[in-house]
């Protein structure tokens, strides 16, 4: 029997993140994944900005825009039609660019399977990390010491039994994991089979070309009461994916799949099937991110129909936070509590995400679709699609994750995790720090560090002393960047920001007197989780 710090389950985006997350920081950690190969199924495309951030700091942002199917100066935006794509209305929708200034990176697409292979070929220059491709876990039981998972080799008859001080579930949304831990779920039912199409056509590319740089495409169909017809680009002129509801009961073989892509297009084109599987549109959210020893991320804690790109971006964020984490407590600074804000964080994110954009965008298109018609009052129909179009990028500005309300976020006292907020250059306790320029022509992103890093601007050399001595106490990392407070600097608003191994704000202030034991203290875990006063 091995013993290993941490056994991940499911070796896709998010659990394959987790351990370079983990591997880099020096902690050894095996991941098991039952395929030996990326299944060539083109989902979770979109990749944010803040996500590619992830992919800079797990050292493979080039190799995965080297590996992108479609050209960069394509572009990579996306568009809304009303019932086909080649009809009359139409206007860009998730416009990720306007929001590009608050992010060190730029944003990617590209099939995943394309970005299992960059993360698997990054995991294999790790030592850290081990991987059993081509095995799947039988098993998963804990106690007190740490927990057991009986994995099987798919084609051969090997069997063998792991034990880890932690183990993480990312595995899917019928999780063996969540399943053995005895986490429930929460469903939100939409009774709706939805259907995945992947095909070659040269035709839709010719067809499309009137929509130059578009990689992705949504039809509102008033048939379908806010249900989206989605066609998506895997390459540039001849691959394509599709989704869209089907009716209950359909099959590979009962249903004319081609006649439902021409109506949806508006015009008849050549198609070549390569494709054709069936997923129920629904939502569900893990009622615990966490159970003792074993946590979940990704599908298996959350799960949802792909409207708007959220779903492998949301899970490589789970990645992200619960890494650091992990690698804090074995290093000796992070205490329990820090491993509690894993699900404190991330569930009320999801759970905003869910609930305040995906399900609000079905029933907004819904409403719009039930009340216009341009073939009942045209001129009234047009007004509103203006409207729609005018208010397209508000969705891109608001979506904003944040972790105000965290246990560990030394911030606001009446605030609460969310995936509603605001971009801004400010400094915010609980948000994402913005880039800025350094004095030296360097970003404040190529100077943050593996641990925590405090920015200090125009501050007295007292006051950095004062943190890093009491860093050095508790045995927390810390990075120190002093800088003048002009320039782009001076948007952060503040003199003195903590941030976080995850690039989040969890402490600021305009240099009056803090206590920074009990800063630090609070921050990694090991403090108290009373409420904090506001920021300074």
């Amino acid at each position: 029997m091995s013993n290993e710090p941490v056994v991940i389950i499911g070796g896709g985006p998010v659990g394959m993140g987790l351990g370079i997350e983990l591997g880099q920081r020096g902690i050894k950690c095996i991941v098991v994944e039952r395929y030996k190969q990326p299944q060539r199924i083109p989902k979770g495309q979109n990749l944010t900005q803040r996500t590619m951030e992830h992919f800079h700091f797990w050292g493979s942002e080039d190799q995965l825009r080297a590996a992108r199917t479609i050209p960069r100066e394509y572009g990579i935006g996306g568009l809304t039609a009303y019932k086909t794509l080649l009809g009359q209305y139409s206007y860009d929708w998730m416009q990720r660019e306007l929001v590009r200034p608050f992010y060190f990176t730029d944003n990617e697409r590209l099939p995943q399977y394309a970005t299992e292979a960059v993360l698997r070929r990054r995991a294999s220059e790790i030592p850290a990390i081990q991987t059993l491709y081509g095995w799947t876990a039988e098993s998963v039981a804990q106690d007190s010491g740490g927990v057991d998972v009986v994995v099987a080799e798919r084609e051969g008859g090997e069997r063998r039994t792991l034990r880890a001080d932690y183990v993480v579930g990312c595995d899917g949304s019928r999780s063996l994991v969540r399943e053995h831990a005895g986490i429930s779920q929460t469903r939100s039912e939409h009774d709706r089979l939805m259907v995945l199409l992947v095909f070659k056509s040269h035709d839709l590319h010719r067809l499309l070309e009137r929509y130059p740089g578009k990689s992705y495409y949504s039809v509102l169909d008033p048939e379908l009461k806010g249900y989206w017809k989605f066609f998506g680009r895997v390459d540039l002129g001849t691959t394509w994916f599709f989704h869209a509801p089907v009716p209950s009961g359909t099959t590979k073989d009962n249903f004319n799949f081609r006649e439902y892509l021409h109506s949806a297009v508006g015009a008849e084109f050549e198609v070549e099937f390569e494709h054709i599987g069936f997923w129920e549109l629904r939502i569900a959210i893990a009622d615990s991110y966490r159970k003792g020893r074993i946590f979940i991320a990704g599908d298996a804690a959350h799960s949802h129909p792909p409207y708007g790109g959220y779903g492998v971006n949301t899970g490589l964020e789970d990645a992200r936070n619960l890494g650091w984490k992990l690698a804090a407590v074995f290093e000796g600074w992070g205490g329990e509590k820090l491993l509690d804000s894993y699900d404190e964080e991330r569930r009320p994110v999801f759970e905003s995400t869910a609930r305040d954009f995906i399900e609000k965008a079905i029933e907004t298109d819904r409403s719009f679709l039930a009340e216009y018609s341009p073939e009942l009052n045209k001129d009234t129909f047009e007004r509103m699609w203006d409207a729609r179009r005018s208010g397209a990028a508000s969705e891109v500005n608001a979506f904003e994750p944040n972790y105000e309300g965290s246990p560990i976020v030394w911030g606001l006292t009446d605030a609460d995790c969310s995936a509603i907020g605001a971009h801004t250059f400010r400094a915010r306790a609980g948000h994402h720090l913005a880039p800025a320029s350094l004095s030296s022509g360097r970003n404040v992103y190529d100077e943050l560090g593996k641990g925590f890093t405090l920015l200090a601007l125009d501050v007295d050399d007292a006051a950095v002393k004062a943190f890093a001595t009491a860093a050095q106490a508790l045995n927390v990392p810390l990075t120190v960047i002093e800088d003048r407070r002009t320039g782009e600097r001076a948007r952060y608003e503040a003199a003195l920001m903590l941030v976080r191994p995850d690039q989040f704000v969890a402490w600021t202030s305009n240099n009056g007197e803090v206590d920074q034991e009990a800063i630090l203290k609070r921050v990694t875990g090991l403090g108290s989780r009373t409420a904090p006063p506001v920021e300074a």
